[in-house]
């Protein structure tokens, strides 16, 4: 072979070329490693718009299939249909593959527990909340937006911070401060008449299709769904080998299964499958599912200390029973639609491997239950006695004969059920490819199997010639129901970064108003000629005819803005009273606001299209105090409260103010 020398132009071409191309790759290669989570979006988008497309192209199949009377059309469509349901399995198969990449968590410890189902958190674009926020400001309330840039780049720091929280306890309050920053801005910003126009833009957690609103709504209800997919991932992190990490999981799914309620209670038309209320009242079972197998878990820990305890036993039998009923209702809300097309296959199989494995435990339980000493038998029995119902209608829990040898054969029939359910659970996480992966989950299933042929071992006697008796079902019952608890929002205290615009029950915008002033005054023979009223932002109250406040075009309703150039949209009665009695023969410069009637009866205009509603829709009361304002969890009403009169306190009583005539 002959190599020709490049001439040097065309080798610096190359080269330049080269370490082009080497960039690009580099670059791209840090765009994969610092944002993981938007990649895995964008794939999970793609795959969700390929098997949107094929079900496009199965329905125009099947319809063509049924439509057609042709007999080489009909094999050619289905030939077509053949390979569109095998490309929709493949996609289906990598999608939820993808999806339980990240949904299966590791608990903290080194114990060896069955898996729990992780939520991840909603993703979202970054916002420009600047430009918006300074118009608004400059156009409604009349200041300068500019000078508002170190509160607009505290909330936009906040809201970036909440787009990766820490999967503890200061995630969550990073998460419920955010949301409390929505309130004030949906009181102060937000109206039908006038808002910034934003546009929230998020991504499906399940299905990684990215949504669009306008509304305000919508961020605060993405909020409320990351705070319980935050709980359950902290639940699912839990060591439920102790007492301890097994109550902490119990806590934090009875949370989040308090977040989706509060949302499926309050939402409205869904913008992504995740916030529907179909998956949202799905999720809700999932939680109190994944929160009574934690409770069955500190059950099983203090059961352990006394195994030969025969009503210990019994107790965990129905406790188990009670997970797997919960985890058949999950099976079931998965398995409906249009749940089922979007959700994980993973996670359809493992709340029903669940179900077969806690129904096999309670075989197993009221199996060492029938086989424990004379005495703890005579306190099953009274137990059982106890807990049958005064009719004839269906056993309450398990039979209990006084034979031993009917004890025994009673236990080898529960235990053959239990190894029977076991087996079947091995082969439902076998059939799924994603479960086949999850380790943990057959390493418990297998050695809960290991355990029940041990005991049927123990049992069985050659001169059993006969099949044993048919094991009744075991009755669902707990001790500890699980609780879906609200998230506790309302104890998060913050302070309104827009403080200073003055207090919500005026300066917002669904109120109009005009500044008037600086207004020079100087004190009369009966004072300033007017009366003052009320607090954060005193009111005046009444305007003597002919006095110094008429003459400098005061009106009774306004209110005061600022004394001698200091804002007074915060200070109280006393705070205005004495100020104004410090002024000497010079007078005094003010500032009032009057607020203007509104365009039209708001009563009367198009109902508000949102997806949350406020709690006092545009009416949020003045605070007392901004730093100690503790927001509502997130109680919406659909009770509009725009034409309700506004109340204030009793005029002044004080002889001696200086402001009354």
């Amino acid at each position: 072979m002959i190599l020709k020398e490049r001439p040097d132009d065309q080798g610096a071409g190359e080269d330049r070329a080269r370490q082009k191309d080497e960039g690009s790759i580099r670059k791209g290669y840090d765009s994969l490693v610092q944002n993981p989570p938007g990649q895995l979006q964008s794939h999970r988008a793609r795959l969700h718009q390929q098997i949107s497309k094929e079900l496009r192209m199965r329905t125009g199949a099947e319809n063509l299939y049924r439509a057609t009377r042709n007999s080489w059309v009909r094999e050619t469509v289905a030939l077509e249909l053949s390979y569109v349901n095998s490309n929709l399995q493949l996609l289906k198969e990598e999608l939820a593959e993808l999806s339980s990449s990240i949904d299966v968590d590791q608990p903290e410890g080194e114990s060896v527990t069955i898996p729990m189902i992780p939520l991840g958190l909603k993703e979202t674009t970054e916002l420009d909340w600047a430009t918006p926020l300074k118009e608004l400001i400059s156009e409604h309330f009349g200041e300068d937006g500019s000078s508002y840039e170190t509160e607009i780049q505290e909330l936009e720091d906040l809201r970036q911070a909440t787009r990766t929280p820490s999967r503890d306890e200061v995630g969550l309050d990073l998460l419920a401060a955010y949301y409390s920053q929505l309130c004030f801005l949906d009181a102060r910003f937000f109206s039908p008449a006038r808002s910034p126009g934003l546009l929230f833009h998020w991504y499906d957690s399940l299905t990684g299709v990215p949504a669009q609103q306008r509304a305000l709504a919508f961020e605060k209800g993405s909020v409320l769904f990351n705070i319980g997919a935050l709980h359950t991932q902290i639940g699912a992190r839990q060591d439920c080998a102790c007492a301890e990490g097994a109550t902490h999981a119990t806590e934090a799914f009875q949370r989040a299964a308090g977040a989706f309620r509060l949302l499926r209670e309050n939402f409205s038309h869904a913008p992504s499958p995740d916030m529907s209320a179909a998956s949202l009242s799905m999720l809700e079972k999932l939680m109190v599912a994944q929160a009574q197998e934690c409770i069955f878990k500190g059950f099983l820990l203090s059961a352990s200390a006394t195994p030969d305890n025969g009503l210990a036993q019994l107790q965990l039998a129905q406790e188990a029973a009670q997970v797997s009923a919960e985890y058949g209702l999950v099976h079931r809300a998965m398995a409906q639609p249009p749940v089922r097309d979007y959700l994980p296959t993973s996670w359809t199989n493992l709340a029903r491997v669940k179900a077969e494995h806690f129904c096999a435990l309670a075989h197993y339980h009221t199996a060492m239950a029938l086989c424990e000493s004379s005495s703890a038998k005579g306190e099953l029995s009274r137990q059982e006695h106890a807990s049958q119902p005064s009719t004839t209608c269906e056993p309450q829990g398990p039979t209990l004969p006084q034979h031993p040898e009917e004890r025994r054969k009673l236990a080898k029939a529960h235990l053959k059920r239990a190894i029977l359910g076991q087996e079947e659970a091995l082969r439902l996480h076998t059939l799924c490819r994603v479960l086949r992966q999850v380790d943990l989950l057959q390493v418990v299933v297998t050695q809960a199997l290991r355990h029940s042929l041990a005991k049927y071992s123990e049992l069985e006697r050659e001169d059993d010639f006969f099949e044993a008796v048919e094991a009744p079902d075991i009755q669902p019952k707990t001790q500890q129901a699980p609780e879906v608890k609200m998230p506790s929002l309302s104890q998060m205290k913050v302070i309104d970064f827009f403080h200073r615009l003055g207090p919500l029950s005026v300066f917002s915008t669904k109120n109009r108003w005009q500044l008037v002033g600086p207004v020079r005054m100087t004190r009369g023979e009966g004072g300033f000629g007017f009366t003052l009223r009320g607090d954060s932002p005193v009111l005046i109250a009444a305007v003597v005819p002919g006095g110094q406040a008429e003459s400098a075009g005061l009106k009774e309703g306004d209110y005061i803005a600022s004394v001698n150039g200091h804002p007074c949209k915060w200070w109280k009665h006393v705070e205005v009273v004495a100020q104004l009695r410090g002024t000497g023969e010079e007078g005094v410069s003010l500032e009032v606001v009057s607020l203007l009637p509104g365009p039209e009866p708001r009563s009367t205009g198009p109902r508000r299209s949102a997806l949350l509603w406020g709690q006092r829709e545009c009416g949020f009361e003045t605070p007392v105090s901004a730093r100690a304002r503790p927001w509502p969890i997130l109680g919406w009403s659909r009770k509009t409260r725009q034409n309700k009169p506004r109340s204030h306190p009793d005029p002044c009583t004080n002889r001696n103010c200086v402001t009354c005539p």
